[in-house]
């Protein structure tokens, strides 16, 4: 009889510990995989952002390359996230729904304010670009549609951040930094802590070109009907286009936009 796939997976290489922890890791690597859809990452790497022994990542990779969740390019080897990922995604009809609505909200946002529009989702601790609009060129806006990076490195993520407690704040955000050190080091930090101390200051996110010079983003909360915030609706454009003077205008379009988001979420069953 042919071994399925998941026994060949398992007969390939030597065992490991089928529990609980083994599928948190696979999950962590999976995640840490889709934040560099185009680039991808090389096995070392991959070992060091999740913090794993590089040979039971190589086990793992080979699992998940066989059952098409990770890929792995002929040309330079490195691991990018599978067709499995994005399949598994289309059993969730309200959201492609939800995408298809929002769409037509943020492409018609992005022409008024004569920005570039993110629509960022919340996962977990991170945020997912789920729509991106506009064609101003900005050498600083690099955030696509795909692009995952923790929540407190953009407007988006901050703008959400704000609407949890005290404590969950104090939990994400000590996440959030051990994730930047961990990955690029600390020089990011200071910046990142001005974005958020003006924020705090405004009630919105909010970025005056801290982390990218010349590159201004703004952005607040989508909820869901339980008052969750599920995502953000961030607009980012250059200091000429959007002075410090217009902040009072750019937070009532983008509380304006929200509510829309918001409906569409409502009409799609989110």
């Amino acid at each position: 009889m042919a071994e399925s796939r998941s026994e060949k997976c398992k007969s390939g290489a030597p065992q490991v510990h089928f529990g609980t922890q083994t599928l948190s890791r696979g999950i962590t690597l999976m995640r840490v995989i889709a934040t560099r859809p185009q680039v991808g990452w090389r096995l070392s790497d991959l070992a060091i952002a999740c913090d794993q022994d590089k040979g039971t990542v190589h086990r793992m990779l080979a699992c998940l390359v066989q059952e098409r969740l990770v890929e792995q390019r002929d040309s330079d080897r490195h691991y990018l996230p599978g067709p499995l990922m994005y399949e598994l995604g289309l059993a969730l009809t309200h959201h492609a729904s939800f995408d298809r609505c929002a769409e037509q909200v943020v492409n018609k946002f992005a022409r008024r304010m004569q920005g570039i529009v993110l629509l960022q989702l919340r996962s977990g601790n991170d945020f997912v670009c789920s729509i991106r609009a506009g064609t101003v060129s900005m050498t600083g806006a690099m955030v696509y549609p795909g692009v995952r990076r923790p929540l407190f490195s953009s407007a988006g993520g901050v703008a959400i951040i704000q609407t949890l407690s005290a404590e969950a704040q104090a939990l994400l955000l000590q996440d959030n930094e051990a994730q930047e050190i961990r990955r690029h080091g600390g020089a990011r930090l200071e910046a990142f802590r001005k974005m958020w101390e003006r924020s705090k200051q405004d009630g919105f996110g909010v970025n005056f070109g801290y982390i990218v010079p010349n590159s201004y983003a703004f952005a607040v909360p989508i909820r869901a009907s339980t008052g969750n915030a599920f995502a953000a609706v961030c607009l980012i454009g250059t200091p000429e286009t959007f002075p410090e003077t217009r902040l009072p205008e750019i937070h009532r379009e983008l509380l304006a936009t929200a509510t829309r988001l918001e409906q569409c979420a409502v009409d799609c069953g989110m």
